[in-house]
């Protein structure tokens, strides 16, 4: 496995450094190196790698870019490879380790600790299984026996998941397999032991080499956290809340500013990154423009509001895969779950949001919502009167049309001017009218009889 080199060459070597939990950052990082690689036609990439673990689908992309380069890939595990490092590592062509490091433990747990439901285990054991089977497996004949050895054994890969995995002279039922160095190079998890970098690209005799390390710029920090599924959740969620409070208040303020912000955020990362077409953001905004035509201009809700949620929704959904233009086939399932997830759950989180907030706005007196709504009132005993009661005084009394009732307008009683509704049909000027009643501050009548 090991990168064989010409003396009269320099190879070179390109180094790319994991040592934080694995993350989206982390397949960011790695996607930009392996292409700079690629692109520099380097001899070899070489991973150092020290991490406890991280998110199951971001160390499954990255040992898929591992598995499917062109270029060979090693690693130095600089003390540990714990759960999706172990995964990744695995899926290297040669992996070295540093005295004492440790490679394994691999059980899906949740952000507590706790150990996952099984169907998580059986995915994360079918997913290293396949890493370590990839490598292929070796025949060995003797002369009474033909003997197939796994390059990789699948069931010691297993084991570092599944603790009910028994081995004899490896691991024992009921404990999760961790490997220390000289035990993986025993059972063939490992090439050797190496001090340093330095070390490793001698041991893989990649000498005379150049070294170019990885350095990712501000922005590929900044787009590996913005393009998390966790925070574009809480921007589509920004996104929901922010419409739906800024339609249930006057003019344009905050909450519209926060959603545009919320949504600069969402497609600006996905469309430098070449994910997000212009025609996947232009059905975005034709969506909110048919949900405002349905809310402002047209009375009900019809076929405009119903095609601008589908358009909106299906806008956020596209932009989060990889396809070209209206060619879906490099899609995979995982990938369009994942951004259905991360959408709805973004949807759903904004409207508990909207519905939490209202109730907190609308009755807390103290804290820093208390501004936000009107929390005294005007009781009667103090004088507070929100109509003239005076005025069902006038029902029974006719009178006149001062202005045309379609159905309001005004009426003229005793020589008095007041507001009116007619409770039947239109009233030209100047026809006669009796007031039949007094309802919300305003008199109701109809047509008199001549």
């Amino acid at each position: 496995m090991n990168a064989q080199s010409d003396v009269s060459k320099t190879n070179l070597v390109y180094r790319l450094r994991i040592f934080s939990n694995i993350n989206s950052t982390s397949w960011v990082h790695t996607q930009k190196a392996f292409a700079e690689a690629e692109s520099m036609e380097a001899d070899a990439i070489l991973i150092h790698l020290n991490t406890y673990g991280g998110q199951v689908l971001f160390a499954d992309s990255i040992r898929t870019r591992i598995l499917n380069s062109e270029i060979p890939v090693h690693v130095f595990i600089d003390n540990n490879a714990a759960s999706a490092g172990a995964l990744i590592s695995i899926a290297c062509d040669s992996i070295y380790m540093r005295p004492g490091a440790n490679m394994g433990a691999a059980t899906v747990v949740n952000q507590s600790g706790e150990e996952m439901p099984d169907k998580y285990q059986s995915y994360m054991r079918s997913t290293i299984r396949a890493t370590a089977e990839a490598h292929g497996k070796d025949t060995i004949i003797t002369a009474n026996d033909t003997i197939v050895k796994w390059v990789r054994d699948p069931h010691i890969a297993e084991a570092m998941v599944d603790e009910r995995v028994s081995i004899p002279g490896v691991i024992d039922s009921g404990k999760v397999l961790t490997f220390t160095a000289l035990e993986a190079i025993e059972h063939g998890f490992c090439e050797g032991t190496a001090n340093s970098v330095d070390e490793v690209i001698g041991l893989l005799k990649l000498r005379p080499h150049e070294l170019k390390t990885f350095e990712p710029s501000f922005y590929d920090s900044i787009k590996g956290f913005v393009t998390s599924p966790v925070l574009q959740g809480i921007l589509v969620l920004l996104i929901i809340g922010g419409l739906y409070f800024e339609l249930q208040s006057p003019g344009i303020g905050f909450p519209l500013a926060l959603a545009g912000v919320a949504a600069i955020l969402y497609f600006a990362p996905l469309y430098i990154d070449g994910l997000a077409a212009n025609w996947e953001i232009l059905i975005f905004i034709i969506g909110l423009a048919l949900i405002a035509v349905e809310i402002f201009a047209i009375p009900g809700f019809g076929i405009a509001g119903i095609s601008g949620i589908i358009l909106a929704l299906t806008g956020l959904i596209l932009s989060l895969l990889d396809n070209t233009n209206f060619d879906f086939s490099p899609v995979d399932t995982s990938a369009f779950l994942t951004a259905l997830f991360t959408v709805f759950s973004g949807i759903f989180g904004g409207f508990i949001l909207a519905i939490w907030l209202s109730q907190k706005i609308l009755t807390t007196t103290q804290g820093p919502f208390s501004k936000l709504a009107l929390q005294t009132s005007q009781p009667l005993e103090q004088g507070y009167v929100s109509v003239d009661s005076g005025m069902k005084a006038l029902v029974g009394k006719t009178g006149r049309a001062y202005t045309v009732l379609r159905p309001s307008g005004r009426v003229e009683i005793d020589g008095q001017i007041y507001d009116a509704r007619a409770s039947e049909g239109f009233i030209d000027k100047d026809e006669p009218v009796l007031v039949t009643a007094f309802w919300s501050g305003q008199l109701v009548v109809r047509q008199k009889d001549e």
